[in-house]
């Protein structure tokens, strides 16, 4: 007489795995199967297989293959021995029909040619509407009519000894619920040991249900599944062991019947779920740190926003929107590449790619579009994000508006260069007045009171450039005439020497000058002076220049002419720095118009400007 054990593969292969749960099993718990496990999506991609299933097959197929579709058998066959195109197959028709199989002979050929004869048994997968998602099949070996004890999956193990094997805690009982067999994982999971043939309905010590209500053995979902002669599924119990220690499981008791349908006992499989209830305490933890966190990432000023590793948005905060433009919904769900300009592609390439590797990326300077197409200035920064078991799944990126800063730091560059071109030119021109005053003196007490005479004029004319600070604090600009102003910042210039004609002329009608343009129109003929005593008509000294000033058409024009200074044979039509700031001077603060001709006699400065913004009121 056989074994309940043995009886069992007859029965059915392990049928605790027809139920969706086995995708919840680890890989290395499906590899420890006897029988082969695989799983295919709606599509029919195989997504999951254990290693019975490959060696039933002959190979391994590589998860996802698209040419690897319903099953990973090289080829199958009828019982009659017609070909069974693989979208025919029993797989294919779970997947079309939702309808499971039970036992169904099918002929498997492996790529060396090899075939044998599989039992099939499928059942689909299905959502929470009903709707298929896919399928998953347990498939072995038929067992040939043999005496002596049943060998499953054609290994030549003794069930028993296979069952032993198993890390999965596996026991039978007869049909009066009494234990006629238990692993050793079973014996680990209670803690105890029960007696064969006495125990009832399972070996713990004491059973609860998962809110803690005590569970007697009698009404445990092994003597419901006895009592009703049906699997129980979808229950969860908590088994206590002698020294105190709860392990909560999940159940599969399966009822066994004879040949004649009689009930000969049943099957139970419990899966330790420690691990899995822990995971769900850790998310539950994790959720709620989320939901602090997320109420400080929707105040943030910054950009806050995360995506999946395919680049698309799956969150996105107020910073965000304020940032670049969209809501919320205008763009959960939507590559990011619409912030990044098309010529910045490249970038978010590379980031996914260092998202993948787990790096993290600080303070990244760029470029990003906005909803009304502009584009702004920020830094960013990346981190991985990482589901509950530590997969990279994701990213989180933090965007800051660097536009001001960008500015800020123009500005300071532009303030350090025309540092640089003052301090050079005043060195240039306190040369000038050395080598202007050495002209004229016979001695150097001579020289010594030109040279600061002439430093004093140069000192007196920036101080014109200056605004004034009263009494009470208040800084305001200074207010002067055109010609003052002009005279006060050539005067080092002058020669000073009796007989000698004025080396400045000034002519035509003088205007006040309103205070807060001083300081620009000082700075602009300053830039005109020293640029001649480097290189024109002051250079030398013969040379003088012609300022002729004029008003029509609510315009006023200055026109400085050089003459007699060295020849101009030709002019590089490149700017430097000084001619560049002056050009933004007239064209930014004063919004005129400036323009240079140079002849070989001298160089000649048209300034034309609106009288009503120069004059003083």
């Amino acid at each position: 007489m056989t074994s309940l054990v043995d009886q069992m593969e007859f029965a059915t292969p392990l049928p605790v795995l027809l139920d969706e749960r086995v995708l919840d099993l680890p890989d290395h718990l499906l590899d420890l199967l006897p029988v082969g496990v695989y799983v295919c999506d709606r599509a029919g991609l195989v997504v999951r297989y254990n290693r019975a299933a490959a060696e039933l097959w002959g190979y391994q197929p590589k998860i996802g293959d698209p040419t690897v579709r319903f099953c990973g058998s090289y080829r199958l066959y009828g019982m009659t021995g017609d070909l069974i195109p693989h979208a025919k197959c029993p797989m294919g028709d779970v997947l079309a029909t939702g309808q499971g199989v039970r036992d169904q002979e099918i002929v498997i050929e492996r790529p060396d040619g090899a075939r044998i004869v599989a039992l099939v048994n499928i059942a689909a997968i299905k959502d929470s509407f009903g709707r298929v998602v896919g399928a998953v099949n347990v498939f072995r070996e038929k067992p040939e009519q043999r005496s002596g004890n049943a060998r499953m999956n054609g290994h030549g193990r003794n069930s028993d000894e296979l069952l032993q094997a198993l890390p999965v805690a596996v026991y039978t009982t007869d049909a009066a619920g009494h234990i006629t067999f238990y692993n050793e994982a079973a014996a680990d999971l209670w803690g105890v040991r029960p007696e064969l043939g006495k125990s009832e309905f399972c070996g713990s010590w004491k059973l609860y249900w998962p809110d803690g209500t005590p569970l007697p053995h009698h009404e445990c979902p092994m003597a419901l599944t006895l009592k009703e002669r049906r699997p129980i599924r979808g229950m969860e119990a908590i088994a206590e062991r002698p020294d105190g220690t709860r392990v909560p499981f999940i159940p599969f008791p399966t009822p066994l019947f004879d040949a004649s349908g009689a009930l000969i006992g049943a099957v139970n499989t419990l899966v330790d779920i420690t691990e899995r209830d822990a995971a769900e305490r850790r998310i539950r933890e994790s959720e709620a740190r989320y939901r602090g966190s997320a109420a400080i990432v929707e105040s943030s000023e910054d950009a806050v926003l995360t995506k999946d590793l395919n680049g698309v948005i799956t969150s996105w905060n107020h910073g965000a929107t304020r940032l670049f433009g969209y809501e919320a919904d205008e763009v959960i769900g939507k590559p990011i590449t619409i912030l990044i300009p098309t010529e910045r592609h490249h970038e978010e390439v590379t980031i996914l790619d260092r998202i993948r590797r787990g790096e993290h990326i600080d303070h990244y300077e760029t470029v990003r579009r906005r909803k009304d197409g502009s584009t702004v200035d920020i830094s960013l920064t990346v981190s991985p994000v990482r589901s509950p078991e530590g997969e990279i799944i994701g990213a989180s990126k933090i965007a800051r508006d660097i536009t001001e800063r960008r500015r800020a730091e123009e500005q300071q560059r532009l303030l350090l260069r025309e540092m640089d071109h003052r301090i050079k030119n005043l060195f240039a021109l306190a040369g000038g007045v050395v080598s202007l005053s050495a002209r004229s003196a016979t001695t150097a007490e001579e020289l010594s009171s030109a040279v600061r005479d002439r430093l004093m004029a140069l000192a007196r004319a920036h101080a014109l450039t200056l605004p004034v600070t009263s009494d009470g604090g208040r800084r305001f600009e200074q207010s002067t005439t055109l010609h003052v102003l002009i005279q006060t910042i050539l005067s080092p210039h002058e020669d000073g020497t009796d007989g000698h004609r004025a080396r400045v002329t000034i002519s035509g009608p003088d205007i006040q000058l309103a205070g807060g343009l001083v300081t620009t129109f000082a700075l602009l003929l300053h830039e005109f002076a020293t640029n001649a005593a480097k290189y024109g008509a002051l250079s030398t000294a013969a040379g003088h220049i012609d300022i002729a000033c004029s008003e029509g058409d609510g315009q006023f024009a200055l026109t400085w002419q050089e003459r007699d200074g060295p020849r101009i044979e030709s002019h590089n039509d490149s700017e430097g720095f000084g001619t560049l700031l002056a050009r933004a001077m007239v064209k930014d603060q004063l919004r005129g118009e400036i323009s240079r001709d140079w002849k070989p006699e001298g160089l000649t400065i048209r300034l034309s400007l609106a009288r009503d913004r120069i004059l003083a009121g």
